[in-house]
């Protein structure tokens, strides 16, 4: 079987290495949808980020056979060029492609409308409509300090770090990631932040978590 270089959607491997990470995601940034957390109570449960799991596995899966593996790289490109294909002729034009690459602008702008509108939310803390000057205030200072979090997870946009995280899910070196595998390698994950073993991820945990990749990183460099 091929090399497992799989180029999935960014959107489905991001999320996986949000859910297997050490770092359990409660939140999108971009339009506050919500993560593993399903109720919304700030901490994440073993049973919420596998139901979570299951749901990115299945995106993942793309050619439904159980396993992720170089196949679904192959029906997902076979699905990127349908899409493109509008009239279905087998062939791409350059109006087709000009289309496609409008309709992704169009998308973009749609999620940074949406993340701009929740930013708006969250800052005008009493509902008013408009800004005061100490809300704006207390927003740029929330701001600086998401900024160093921000800047240390954008260069594992793109899959990178998700593509790790399968290999090692890997664990019978066959190239695929079977179902029991990818929730292996999520209990695994989570049972490693879950430090104080309540069973949950807290925003505590995430941070320490997170701290404790970085100093790995800095010790390897």
């Amino acid at each position: 079987m091929k090399k497992l270089t799989l180029t999935l959607s960014a959107a489905a491997l991001a999320s996986f290495g949000a859910l297997s990470g050490a770092t359990i995601a409660y939140a999108n940034h971009h339009g506050g949808k919500t993560g593993p957390d399903a109720n919304g109570d700030g901490v994440v449960s073993l049973a919420e980020a596998k139901a979570h799991s299951g749901a990115m596995f299945a995106k993942m899966d793309a050619d439904g056979n159980g396993q992720i593996d170089a196949a679904d790289r192959e029906a997902r490109h076979a699905e990127r060029f349908a899409k493109m294909d509008a009239n279905g002729d087998g062939e791409v034009t350059q109006a087709e492609m000009k289309a496609a690459r409008e309709a992704r602008q169009e998308k973009r702008a749609e999620r940074r409308t949406k993340h701009h509108e929740h930013r708006f939310a969250q800052m005008d803390t009493d509902g008013s409509g408009g800004l005061s000057k100490a809300e704006l205030k207390a927003g740029k200072e929330a701001r600086k300090g998401k900024r160093g979090e921000y800047r240390g997870k954008k260069h594992r946009r793109g899959g990178e770090r998700a593509m790790r995280m399968l290999k090692r899910a890997d664990t019978n070196g066959d190239k695929a990631v079977t179902r029991a595998e990818f929730d292996a390698a999520v209990e695994a994950r989570f049972a490693k932040a879950d430090t104080d073993n309540s069973g949950t991820v807290t925003k505590e945990e995430r941070k320490a978590a997170r701290e404790a990749r970085m100093q790995t990183r800095r010790s390897q460099n």
